[in-house]
């Protein structure tokens, strides 16, 4: 089998459609493949719509995190999967950090207006076409203007990496792996240990998170090296949590392809047993 649990779509920052990335997790000969857009279930309705014959179907989000143990704070992302995506306090929290990415963005678009950047709320809200907005829309903006070529090129400090950066709304960690699990979902610490992408949390939160009701960690990731892969894996075993390997699949945003990296069968089936939100759909 070949699974993939982290793959996004234009319900948050990816570039296909929840329809058309199921229809290219079956092209890439995915056999399980796990929607997981930032902080909203929007695509789970249409991906289920669309989902080819054979391809199961994983239903989860990316939920916007942050460690307050240090100042300044941490950002992390958490992977949940299989979640109840009516349960009211979870539901009242995504909202909450949607509200504040819309919020984010407006101001990273005014400052780069007040600067002279040509790029407008409408076309970045544009872009976003319904999903959350975030930094890749802006970027999309960015490049049709001519100021840089890329999404990468987008995220370097003179521009969204630090220059135009802007604090967004996140969930406390902790109360992130509370909500989830109280929503009969399974939490998944992705790419923990990515320092390519910024500052990383020690190996003591994950050790609090795993008393707490973290499940697993996410090993391999494009975002990690071969050390940090293998740091990650042993330290899953001392704790005795799963690990899992995925592509974080935007589309074009980003070159990784879907199933770049993948999960052993043994661990999604943890898993899907440890759910008791929704089921996984085509099995």
């Amino acid at each position: 089998m070949r699974i993939d649990l982290h793959a996004h779509t234009t319900a948050s920052d990816g570039t296909l459609t929840p329809a058309e990335l199921v229809a290219a997790g079956a092209e890439a000969g995915l056999d399980v493949l796990a929607i997981t857009d930032h902080d909203t279930t929007a695509g789970w309705a249409p991906a289920e719509q669309a989902r080819p014959a054979g391809l199961v179907l994983v239903r989860g989000a990316e939920l916007s995190c942050r460690w307050y143990g240090q100042v300044p704070a941490i950002p992390l992302h958490l992977l949940a999967y299989l979640f109840d995506p009516t349960a009211p306090a979870l539901v009242a929290e995504l909202a909450r950090v949607r509200r504040g990415r819309v919020e984010r963005a407006q101001r990273i678009v005014e400052l780069l207006r007040a600067d002279g950047v040509d790029v407008t709320w409408d076309e970045v809200h544009g872009y976003a076409a319904g999903g959350t907005v975030g930094r890749p829309h802006i970027a999309r903006a960015l490049i049709r203007a001519g100021l840089v070529a890329d999404t990468d090129e987008a995220f370097e400090d003179r521009w969204l990496g630090e220059r135009y950066r802007v604090p967004k709304e996140d969930t406390d960690v902790f109360e992130a792996v509370r909500l989830v699990r109280a929503a009969g979902g399974v939490p998944v610490f992705a790419h923990p240990k990515a320092t390519k992408r910024g500052k990383v949390v020690p190996d003591s939160l994950i050790v609090d998170l795993a008393a707490a009701g973290l499940f697993g960690l996410e090993a391999d990731h494009e975002a990690h090296s071969p050390a940090e892969r293998e740091h990650v894996r042993g330290l899953a075993t001392e704790l005795g949590l799963v690990v899992t390997g995925s592509s974080d699949f935007h589309g074009t945003h980003k070159q990784v392809k879907l199933g770049a990296y993948t999960t052993e069968p043994a661990v999604y089936e943890a898993i899907v047993a440890a759910a008791s939100g929704v089921p996984v759909l085509g099995a």
